[in-house]
Formats: C-alpha cells, structure tokens, sequence
C-alpha cells in the first residue's frame, strides 16, 4: 500500500518541482528525466541500479530478456552520441526497459506475475525519481537559507575533536589511490543499497511474498525525511566554509591543514547561490548506516553470509572516511546523521510486532535526542568548543545510547545463546 501510495503523489511532486525549477531557471525533474528517455543521462549507474531492482519481480527467462534489452538499447544510444560528439553516457536502455515492464505488466500480466512485476518496478522508478526530487531540493535549499550555520557547527565540531581536519591530512598523506576508491564508495552508495536489496528480494518470485521490511523502505524514508533540515539547519561544509572551494565566500583557506582559530562570536554566514547546504544530517552517514545494519541478518533474523557482512562494514567505514576526509562534513553531521538513521529503522523494522511500548520508546528517544543534538549545535557551540571533553564526551555518549537500545531491540534477542532445558530423568 505504502508503495501505491508513492506512485501517486509522484507526478504532483514533478510537477510542483518543475514548476519551481523552471520559475528559478534550474533545470527541474522533469527535463532529467526526459534527458535519462531521450538525451544524455545525469548518472550512468542510478538507472541501472533502478532497473536491477525491478527485476527482482521477474521470473528468470525475462529477466534476461528485459537485461538484453536494456543492454542493446544503452549501446545504441551511446554509439549515438560518440559519432554525434556528445559525450560518452549510458543510463537509456534501463530507463526505457522499467518503462516497458510496468506498461506490459499493467496490460498483459495478471495475478501474482503482474503484482510482482508492478511492485518491483514501482521500488525502481521511486529509486530513479527519487534523485530527481534530490538535486532539484539542493537548488532549493541555496534559495531558501542563502546564510549558512557553518560557524556554529565547527564549534560544536571541536568538541569531537575536528575529525574532518584529521581525516583530511590522512587522506593526503595516503595518497590519490586511497581517495579515489573513497571517492567511488562515497559517489557510489546505491549500488552497495541495490546489492543488499537484490539479495533480500532474491526469492519473491519463487514464494509470491514480500518482506515485510528491507533496505529500500528505510532508504526512500530516510531520503523523505533527512533533507527536510537542511533548509532548517543549513551548513555546506569544510571544504565550502574554511577551504579553497568557497569561492571567495570562505571565512579562511584553512582546510585541512590549518585549524581555524575558535571566533567566540558565530553568526551566520552569507553564501552562494549553487553550494547546496546539504550537511547537517549527514544522509551519506544514514544510508551507509542502513546498509550496514541490514548486512548483518537476513530476512529471517539468520546471520547474513561472510561477503555481505564485509561488504556492508566496508562500505560504511569508507563512507565515514570519505564524508570526512573530503571535507564534505563536519563530525557532528555524521553523529546526527547516525541518530536519524537508528530512529527511522526503528519505526520500519519488523512491523508485525506493532507499535507498542518499546517501539514507541527506542523512536522517541531517538528522534528527542536528534532534535537536542540540532539545538545544541546552533545554541550551545561556543559552550561546546571552551568545555570540548566533557561536550564530546555526552554527543558520543547520547549517540552510544541511541545505539546500544536499538541493538538490545532488534538484535540482541537474536544473538543470546539458546538456554539449554534439563533432560527429565
């Protein structure tokens, strides 16, 4: 129901958003997503990972054929633009083939084969269409806070140590290959997501059932709910704020290699009009996160297999470093980030056992302790940066128990032993 529901407010929202982007002069979602039909597509590898989701719902002889398709098509429309000049691109086949699937499935499928399909390429469109919506909202949120926080948040940053500074100066003394494999993990974070999605929805086919909760619902919530702040708690980051990428609008080329000295008097900072002020929550760190948590069981709370567990840590320690080591976040977006990540996990995970006390405890907690971390950020950073120890000591604290009742809930159940019973004589 969740998933029809989303279908339908889809197009007003294209349309509110085209509307707006064309009001702007940006382009809006509706011009990206003719330009993924019939031009050149923004991403190479969201359209595939879109497509290799809707698959799931298809039995294995058109999975195939749907693959071939997409694969064909993608090479025809690449050759296309090479001997036009344009540059090289791929992303039209899968678009077009997702499009074909849903058409047939609503025309010529029906019963269980028709509601797979439609359900599978409805979590693909939403995936595709989702980073629609989300470039248009970066434009959005320079429109509507041209001023930025970023002064209080380096404040608040130095009770955790400045671990962007730190990370910073290790990725440079590691080297360019070190950072071009960040750069890959952070850039690419859906293609992690849709490998732990195809695995959990592996057997929809064979059983006709589908999960009760996997990794797609969390990702579209988080992305539903995490931007909503930006524009509440604007901030572009390090690199934009203290470093050679502020465009004349930084406060200092400090980043990485010099700390900026403490101003005991933060305002807020005029920007740009193209910086997206997409830092505080860090929504890498809560994507990265949901992948991880949902690497470790399977559906059926059974340990998840060794390369998926490793794929999972891997990737979201590489995401911490590269959100970090990049300069594209300060440490206190990544605590926040992880909060609203256990908070919205724990409002979807295992929906069969309701909304009672514990529930409705762990999501409370949860999202009080987000909006205190936010209010403390803005109101109480210069207390934060002069008492850094004792300041960093109770964010990691409020993030540790954030985290330590959401494994008692979810996971610690699973992991005691089985008691063994006395053998009657």
């Amino acid at each position: 129901m969740w998933v029809i529901s989303g279908v339908a407010a889809v197009p007003v929202l294209l349309i509110t958003l085209q509307l707006v982007a064309a009001w702007q002069g940006f382009p809006g979602p509706l011009e990206s997503v003719w330009q993924d039909y019939a031009g050149t597509p923004k991403s190479m590898t969201v359209p595939w990972a879109g497509l290799v989701l809707a698959l799931v719902g298809l039995p294995m002889r058109r999975r195939i054929i749907a693959a071939g398709a997409a694969v064909a098509i993608d090479a025809f429309c690449a050759a296309i633009r090479l001997l036009a000049g344009s540059p090289f691109s791929v992303g039209n086949g899968p678009v077009i083939v997702l499009t074909a699937i849903a058409v047939l499935a609503w025309w010529r499928w029906d019963g269980i084969e028709r509601r797979n399909a439609l359900h599978a390429a409805a979590l693909g469109a939403l995936l595709i269409l989702a980073t629609k919506v989300g470039d248009v909202w970066l434009h959005i949120t320079t429109l509507a806070r041209p001023a930025v926080l970023d002064e209080y948040v380096i404040l608040a940053d130095h009770a955790l140590g400045d671990p962007s500074w730190v990370m910073g100066r290790v990725l440079d003394a590691l080297g360019p290959g070190v950072s071009a494999v960040l750069h890959w993990v952070y850039i690419e974070l859906p293609v992690a997501a849709i490998v732990v999605a195809v695995w959990q929805l592996r057997r929809v086919t064979d059983s006709g059932r589908w999960p009760s909760h996997y990794l797609v619902r969390t990702f579209l919530v988080l992305g539903l709910i995490g931007p909503v702040f930006y524009v509440l708690f604007p901030v572009v980051g390090p690199m934009f704020a203290f470093g050679a990428d502020g465009h004349g609008l930084q406060l200092g080329n400090y980043w990485p290699g010099v700390l900026p000295p403490l101003d005991r008097n933060p305002a807020e900072l005029p920007f740009d009009n193209y910086t997206p002020r997409n830092c505080m929550p860090s929504m890498h760190t809560a994507w990265a996160l949901s992948v991880f948590l949902h690497t470790r069981r399977d559906l059926t709370g059974a340990r998840a297999p060794a390369w998926l567990r490793f794929m999972g840590t891997f990737w979201l320690f590489g995401t911490l470093a590269a959100t970090l080591g990049f300069g594209y976040h300060y440490g206190v977006d990544l605590v926040a980030g992880a909060v609203l990540c256990l908070t919205v996990e724990s409002a979807l995970r295992e929906p069969e056992r309701g909304w009672h006390w514990f529930r409705i405890r762990l999501v409370g907690a949860g999202t009080l302790v987000f909006a205190a971390l936010l209010l403390s950020f803005r109101f109480l950073a210069v207390p934060m940066a002069e008492y850094p120890v004792l300041s960093g000591t109770i964010v990691l604290a409020a993030l540790a128990g954030v985290a330590a009742a959401f494994h008692a809930t979810w996971f610690a159940h699973r992991d005691a032993p089985a008691v063994p019973q006395p053998v009657a004589p």
